[in-house]
């Protein structure tokens, strides 16, 4: 009787790991420190947040400081980046307004790098339609 009772835990509590893995979450992360060690931190935590909840959403918007790390010309992390931009759950955004006060442009982006008119509109949008907000910083 013990073994079935101990068995029946065992399935229950293996069960419900595999269901919560399952589950989609949608994650926001806000970038702005010029720090580039902030920037490979926010890579490391969205391309492992990406690979283990394949089908959940997860959005990077940059804008401030950390516009340089969507830069082709500076960025410290570019292959990482040129790498996620391409999956499939991953959206890097560069907020419109800090590209035009840097005097860069969309082609100054890293490929497969996006834009949002402004980034913190983004970042609440995002929340009013239920997204987990994350600020990177150090």
């Amino acid at each position: 009787m013990m073994k079935k009772i101990i068995l029946c835990f065992a399935l229950a509590l293996i069960t419900s790991v595999a269901l919560c893995q399952k589950e989609k979450v949608k994650i926001i992360f806000d970038v702005t420190s010029s720090d580039t060690e902030v920037h490979k931190t926010a890579v490391r935590h969205v391309k492992g947040m990406s690979e283990a909840y394949p089908e959940s959403e997860f959005e990077m918007v940059i804008y401030s400081g950390a516009l340089p790390m969507m830069l082709k010309s500076e960025s410290s992390v570019k292959t990482e980046i040129e790498s996620l931009a391409k999956s499939d759950n991953v959206s890097l955004k560069v907020c419109a307004v800090s590209l035009k006060k840097n005097n860069a442009t969309e082609q100054d982006l890293i490929s497969g790098v996006g834009t949002v008119p402004d980034g913190i509109i983004e970042i609440v949008t995002k929340q009013n339609q239920g997204w987990g907000y994350i600020k990177e910083a150090n």
